[in-house]
């Protein structure tokens, strides 16, 4: 057996459909977000502007964050010294927990590595621990969602992006006596999307189903504490287990859910992703633990990142660039070819200093590959117009349409 061969094939074939993923080498300036420093390809590091990043609000950069990370170090060192079981509960952790509950209105929360963990661990122990249980799924849920429900080995039923007449039908077909589950998410990060989350509620409501509700590209950013697009339209109350990360907007790493105590305490006791994992490091968790109680004050970074976005969107608009609806913070730019895609992506980096991940197949569907944009507090006008001018030229030098397809 040539294994050489059959691995190589494997990446050649993502070199042949143009989707082979290539990483940036990338340096951050501390307190200079959006700028940084692009080692690839370059005798030293060349100035670029970040345009991709889900450090939404340059928590990442504030000095409260960096602080509180730099005197966690010298008072308790780098590591946690284990997983929870063995090395306890740092009380940073503690804090944390109770924070994150105190935002979505609930009685305990549980932190995890990364919001990945977080949504594979929980879906997979509740399904597995509810007799019987099937989990509802919105087509467009995340791949660590799919991981979890099918990790679960429960049976699932997909229904169509926010399709709530859709859920329905599935729920309806159903013994009323099955534990049902009904996964989703509130912001879609590709499409920018927002899910009909009172109207899923009423279904829960109608036929005793639970709901899962992930906010990791919400949580900080919407609602008046940050408590996602849950808070903002007051529904946190009706939703079972609300998942969120720490990696986005509260801008260090890791993920959590919060809900009733005695759900917390199941995925607490019966979650291998939480009992046989390191936990964080308390570093990393007093540096969170910083971003949410400053998030939780100012709404100054959430109204800048939305005036951000409001801007990029009308200046794409108004160069006929393909912009996709989009009712939040994120900014998709219709492209429909995987190759173009990176070659623009490419190009951007190249000659104008501008970084953007071409996102292809299969984070996306297949002919809607696409740029995604995050502008946040820290762009400035002339950043986004600078941006806008050099997409123009690149659209026009590769032929690309310039209108959405209908």
């Amino acid at each position: 057996m040539d294994y050489q061969r059959i691995f190589t094939q494997a990446i050649d074939r993502l070199h042949a459909e143009g989707r082979y993923r290539v990483f940036i080498d990338i340096l951050r300036n501390k307190g200079m977000f959006p700028n940084a420093r692009c080692f690839a390809g370059h005798n030293g590091p060349k100035p670029i502007t970040v345009w991709c990043s889900n450090d939404y609000l340059s928590m990442g950069q504030h000095p409260k964050v960096i602080a509180a990370m730099e005197e966690a170090l010298h008072d308790v060192g780098a590591g946690a010294g284990g997983t929870r079981n063995i090395a306890g509960n740092t009380h940073y952790h503690v804090d944390l927990e109770a924070e994150l509950a105190d935002l979505h209105g609930k009685e305990a929360a549980l932190l995890f590595t990364s919001g990945y963990v977080s949504n594979e661990a929980t879906l997979s122990t509740l399904a597995r621990i509810l007799p019987g249980c099937i989990i509802f799924s919105d087509e467009l849920n995340h791949a660590s969602m799919i991981a979890g429900i099918r990790n679960s080995g429960c049976e699932k039923r997909v229904f169509r992006h926010n399709d709530v007449a859709h859920l329905e039908e599935l729920l309806a077909a159903e013994d009323p006596d099955v534990p049902k589950l009904i996964a989703f998410e509130s912001v879609y990060s590709m499409d920018g999307d927002v899910a009909p989350i009172a109207e899923i509620c009423d279904l829960a409501d109608k036929y005793s189903a639970l709901t899962y509700l992930d906010e990791v590209h919400a949580v900080g950013m919407y609602g008046a504490r940050g408590g996602g697009i849950s808070e903002r339209d007051e529904v946190a109350d009706r939703l079972t287990i609300i998942e969120g990360t720490l990696g986005k907007a509260f801008g260090v790493m890791g993920g959590y859910v919060a809900a009733d105590r005695v759900i917390i305490d199941v995925i607490r006791s019966y979650a291998p992703g939480f009992i046989f994992t390191t936990s964080l490091s308390p570093v990393l968790v007093a540096g969170v633990l910083a971003s949410v109680r400053h998030l939780k004050a100012s709404s100054v970074e959430r109204e800048g990142q939305q005036a951000a976005a409001a801007t990029l969107k009308q200046l794409f608009r108004d160069a006929s660039l393909p912009v996709m609806n989009s009712t939040t913070h994120i900014v998709p730019l219709m492209v429909g070819d995987p190759v173009k895609a990176k070659k623009i992506s490419d190009i951007l980096l190249a000659e104008y200093g501008a970084y953007v991940q071409p996102i292809n197949f299969p984070t996306v569907p297949r002919g809607t590959e696409r740029l995604r944009f995050t502008p946040g507090p820290t762009h400035t006008p002339e950043m986004m117009r600078e941006l806008t001018d050099a997409l123009t030229e690149i659209w026009e030098r590769l032929e690309v349409e310039f209108k959405l397809a209908a």
